[in-house]
């Protein structure tokens, strides 16, 4: 846009035909009216020299009209417009089928809490990148707030440099990322599993606690609370029976699942059988599988409860974990209900990392003591060969002791050869 101002001092010089430099005191500043963003953009050259302060002019004019043809803004937008921006995107993910909505509801949970941390109104462009590097002790250690675990923290800062360098593109910072403190290295040995998953006999405790806390007449439920129950707590049966991801279970349908017998040759008779199929668009790793489970009558006896309710008879559609076969369980009811169920259980939480997650720590668990290959498992978990060798390999250990011993008495002290033992 052409200056309409006609006449100036020794003192303003115009560049371009669009921007001036004046003096202030003795720097040259510079001025340009931005029509889109409606302000001046104004910049002191930092210097006391005319010639000098032309040349710097023209470079700064040069850099904001190359902006500006780019779409980028020159005022800096707040930490609250950056995080929605950055949302809208990624939601354009969730159309093109490129993330799950799961992963969504993650990214705006990471940078929710972000934003607690940085402030809603700092400015973007002012930030530095050291800004974030006492965000590891607010999550964890902050007052008020409840204490995040270490994978998470490292989760939520990578999410918070990916929409950092996002925006960098995009020209709404001056910044690509965070120097996030060095982290302390997470324990990925055998107890850090053991810690985060169930034992064969708190599975059966915990189906025992399911059934008491679902029981309508001794609790004095109303229907409200008894379906919440009920969905929670046949959630977490088909968790542990099938080791589906939380994401994978919140979005399975009764369309997505069906019963078959199958003759034991071992035991003579018809197992019955729930065959699933995890859709692509719900696996965390975008690829459809399909897998077996022994049900035990569970998910059928939820059927019949939940059936009648539905506004139609179809079931071509209905979500399993949801009361109106419509909106799911919450993430947030899930823990408030997996909390009560485990107290019941006389399950002890101390040093142990339990979540909902757990259950599927403890079928890749059982299946692999089980004899199953990690190939197998792997295909069966929707996950990678190498992920399940990384995480679980102590088992592999286990294994190997047991092999070792195979064939001797163990005593307090050592081991003993049987045959040893005849030939005495």
């Amino acid at each position: 846009m052409v200056i309409k101002k006609q006449e100036f001092s020794e003192d303003e010089i115009v560049i371009f035909e669009d921007a001036i430099i004046y003096k202030r005191g003795d720097y040259w500043q510079f001025r340009l009216w931005l029509r889109k963003e409606g302000k001046y953009a104004r910049r002191s050259l930092g210097t006391r020299n005319r010639t000098t302060a032309i040349e710097k002019g023209k470079e700064l004019y040069l850099e904001l009209f190359a902006n500006i043809k780019q779409g980028k803004t020159y005022f800096s937008i707040d930490a609250k417009k950056a995080v929605e921006l950055y949302v809208a995107h990624r939601r354009k993910d969730v159309e093109a089928g490129l993330i799950v909505p799961g992963r969504l509801s993650t990214i705006n949970s990471h940078l929710k809490n972000w934003l607690d941390f940085i402030g809603r109104d700092t400015k973007l462009k002012e930030m530095e990148r050291t800004d974030c590097e006492g965000y590891f002790h607010f999550r964890v250690k902050g007052a008020g707030r409840t204490a995040a675990r270490q994978v998470t923290v490292q989760n939520e800062q990578s999410t918070i440099n990916a929409m950092m360098d996002w925006l960098f593109k995009r020209g709404e910072a001056r910044i690509d990322g965070f120097d996030f403190r060095r982290l302390p290295r997470i324990d990925t040995r055998d107890d850090a599993i053991r810690r985060a998953t169930f034992y064969d006999e708190e599975i059966a405790a915990i189906h025992q606690a399911i059934d008491g806390y679902c029981d309508r007449e001794r609790n004095a439920l109303d229907e409200r609370e008894w379906l919440m129950r009920c969905v929670a707590g046949q959630f977490f049966r088909m968790a542990a029976m099938s080791g589906l991801r939380v994401g994978e279970l919140m979005q399975l349908t009764w369309h997505d699942v069906w019963w078959r017998g199958h003759w034991s040759k071992k035991k003579e008779k018809y197992i019955n059988l729930v065959n699933v199929m995890v859709r692509a668009g719900t696996s965390k790793v975008r690829r459809s599988r399909e897998l077996y489970f022994k049900d035990d009558g569970y998910l059928r006896d939820w059927r019949d409860i939940v059936a009648p309710r539905w506004a139609d008879a179809s079931e071509k559609g209905k979500l399993i974990f949801s009361i109106d076969g419509k909106a799911p369980i919450t993430k947030r009811a899930l823990y408030y209900h997996f909390d009560k169920v485990l107290e019941l259980a006389g399950i002890h939480r101390e040093d142990r990392e339990l979540v909902p997650y757990s259950f599927r720590h403890y079928f890749i668990t059982e299946r692999i003591t089980a004899g199953l290959s990690y190939q197998q498992v792997a295909e069966m978990c929707g996950t990678s060969v190498a992920q399940i060798e990384r995480t679980y390999f102590h088992l592999n250990d286990d294994a190997r002791v047991s092999h070792a011993i195979a064939g001797y008495e163990i005593d307090d002290d050592d081991l003993e050869d049987p045959a040893e033992d005849a030939e005495d």
